[in-house]
C-alpha cells in the first residue's frame, strides 16, 4: 500500500476542494496580515508543487493577479470615501462637496492610517479567500468533479462545474491566442495588442461554449425524466424543508443565545430531511460511472490538513482573538502566536504527503 502511495496519480477533486475551503475558511477568521500573508504562500507553494499540466492548473495566476486587485481597490475606495475614521492623519486631500440628499457620504477630504489600514485588512482576507480557491480550481479536475457528483446534484453540479471553468478556461484561450499571433510575427504591445488578442479569444470561447453545448445535449443532458409532477413537487419540497431546517440549526448552534436542547434537534432534524429530499431526487437520475474515483489515504490526508486548519484557527480565535485581529484604535504591529501559525502550516501537508499529479510525456504534448 505504501508503496505505490508516492507513484504519479490525479488526486480526488473533492479532496482538494475541502483542503481549499478550510484554508478559505481559516482566512475568514482573521485580518491579521501576516497569517493571511501566511495562507497565501501556503497556497501558492501546494499549488506549484502538485498542479499539473492542464488548462485549469495554468490559470492561479489569474486568481493571483485579482486579489492583487480586490486589496488595491479596498484601499482605494476607503480613500475616496470616508477615509477620515482615526485620530491619525496621513494624507490631506480636497474634499469634494455634495448635496443634502448624499449625507453622510465623504468624497477625499482627510484620510486616516487607521481607516487604510482597515481597508487593506478587509481587502487582504477577501483576496485570500480568492486566493484559496482559486488553488483548488487548480489542483482539482472540474470534469472529474463532475463525474463525481452526487446524483441528486448532478443538474446543479453541471452548471456549478461549468461556472468554475470559465477562468481556467479563458486562460487557455488566451495562451493559444498568444501563441498563435508570434507564429503569425505579431510583437505589438499595449492597447493594439489587447484589441488583437480580446476579439479571437471571446470567438474561441464562443465557439468552444457552442462545442460543450452540443456534446452535452448528445449525451443526454437536460432530459425531463420520467417523474411524476406529484413526485417532483414531493421531493422539492422535502429538499427546501431540509436546507431551511438545516440553516436555522446552523445559525442556532452558532449563537450563543439560543439554548442547545433547541438547536441540536432542529438541525438534525433538518439534516434527516434533507438527506430524504436527496435520495428522493438521485432516484429520478440514472447514469452509469465508468472507474469511479475512490477516496485513499492521499485523499484523506489532504482534506484533513485543510480541515486541520481551520479547526484551530476556530479553537484560537476563542481563546485569543487579539491576535487574530489587530486592533485598528491603537495602531501598533500585528501579533503573531504559536498556535495559529502552527494551525496554517498544516496546510502545507499536501506539497509534501500528496502523491505527484500525472504530467504529460513529450510525446502528448500537442505541437
Amino acid at each position: 500500500m505504501f508503496g505505490t502511495y508516492f507513484l504519479p496519480r490525479d488526486l480526488h477533486p473533492a479532496a482538494w476542494w475541502v483542503w481549499a475551503l478550510g484554508l478559505a475558511t481559516a482566512a475568514s477568521r482573521t485580518t491579521n496580515p501576516w497569517l493571511l500573508g501566511l495562507i497565501i504562500a501556503v497556497a501558492c507553494l501546494v499549488v506549484v508543487a502538485r498542479r499539473g499540466e492542464a488548462p485549469w492548473a495554468l490559470a492561479f495566476r489569474l486568481y493571483l493577479v485579482l486579489a492583487g486587485f480586490i486589496v488595491t481597490m479596498r484601499v482605494v475606495f476607503r480613500v475616496i470615501f470616508g477615509g477620515a475614521e482615526g485620530s491619525t492623519i496621513i494624507l490631506r486631500l480636497p474634499e469634494i462637496p455634495l448635496p443634502a440628499w448624499a449625507a453622510g457620504i465623504r468624497l477625499f477630504g482627510a484620510v486616516s492610517a487607521e481607516s487604510v489600514l482597515g481597508g487593506f485588512y478587509d481587502g487582504l482576507r477577501l483576496a485570500t479567500m480568492v486566493v484559496c480557491l482559486g488553488a483548488a480550481n487548480a489542483l482539482a479536475n472540474p470534469k472529474r468533479l463532475l463525474k463525481a457528483m452526487p446524483a441528486a446534484l448532478y443538474e446543479v453540479g453541471t452548471a456549478v462545474t461549468v461556472a468554475l471553468s470559465v477562468f481556467p478556461q479563458l486562460a487557455e484561450s488566451v495562451q493559444r491566442v498568444r501563441q498563435a499571433r508570434k507564429l503569425r510575427g505579431g510583437t505589438g504591445k499595449g492597447v493594439r495588442a489587447l484589441r488583437g488578442i480580446v476579439i479571437p479569444v471571446l470567438a474561441d470561447a464562443l465557439d468552444r461554449s457552442l462545442l460543450l453545448a452540443a456534446s452535452m445535449d448528445s449525451r443526454g443532458y437536460g432530459r425531463a425524466g420520467v417523474a411524476t409532477t406529484r413526485a417532483r413537487a414531493a421531493t422539492g419540497a422535502l429538499m427546501v424543508v431540509g436546507l431551511l431546517g438545516v440553516c436555522v440549526g446552523v445559525y442556532a448552534t452558532l449563537d450563543g443565545s439560543t439554548p442547545r436542547y433547541l438547536a441540536t434537534p432542529v438541525l438534525v432534524a433538518g439534516l434527516a430531511v434533507a438527506v430524504a429530499g436527496f435520495r428522493a431526487a438521485g432516484r429520478r437520475v440514472h447514469r452509469s460511472r465508468y472507474r469511479p474515483d475512490r477516496w485513499q489515504l492521499a485523499e484523506v490526508v489532504v482534506a484533513a490538513s485543510g480541515v486541520a486548519v481551520a479547526v484551530v484557527m476556530f479553537g484560537t480565535s476563542r481563546v485569543d482573538p487579539t491576535n487574530l485581529n489587530p486592533s485598528l484604535i491603537t495602531l501598533s504591529w500585528p501579533l503573531l502566536s504559536w498556535p495559529p501559525l502552527l494551525g496554517v502550516l498544516a496546510g502545507v501537508v499536501p506539497a509534501l504527503l500528496a502523491p505527484p499529479p500525472v504530467l504529460a510525456t513529450p510525446e502528448e504534448v500537442p505541437a
